[in-house]
């Protein structure tokens, strides 16, 4: 085994940025990212053609927005949008969320916005 097992402290990894819908990468398994993320407002219509997207509250509560339906998610629950479907999060107050998916994935999907993140950025 190649490399040191260090424990990732996701309260450690939130305290290192600040800004709302740039998720961040904290780890790797395979080709999947995990990734934080602070949320707050409402995000963008979007949707992602070849992956499916898990969502995981780890901190307050966030909406997802879907053509006929709404999710409400609560810290310790998580939800899986599947491949192009159509969504929308948001948050009413700042929500921490890990995000799961894979390596290279654009935020805002197919949506040209203002709010998509570079791709990949490592704390």
């Amino acid at each position: 085994m190649n490399g040191k097992l260090t424990p990732i402290s996701f309260s450690e990894k939130f305290s290192n940025f600040s800004e709302q819908w740039s998720p961040k990468v904290i780890a790797e398994m395979n080709d999947y990212q995990f990734k934080l993320v602070r949320l707050e407002g409402d995000f963008v219509w979007h949707q992602h053609e070849n992956t499916d997207e898990t969502f995981i509250v780890l901190e307050g509560s966030i909406a997802i927005d879907f053509e006929d339906a709404t999710v409400e998610l609560e810290a310790g629950q998580l939800l899986v949008v599947p491949r192009g479907v159509m969504h929308r999060p948001r948050a009413a107050s700042e929500a921490k969320v890990l995000l799961v998916e894979p390596r290279g994935v654009i935020n805002t999907g197919q949506a040209d916005s203002a709010l998509t993140a570079p791709i990949d950025r490592w704390i």
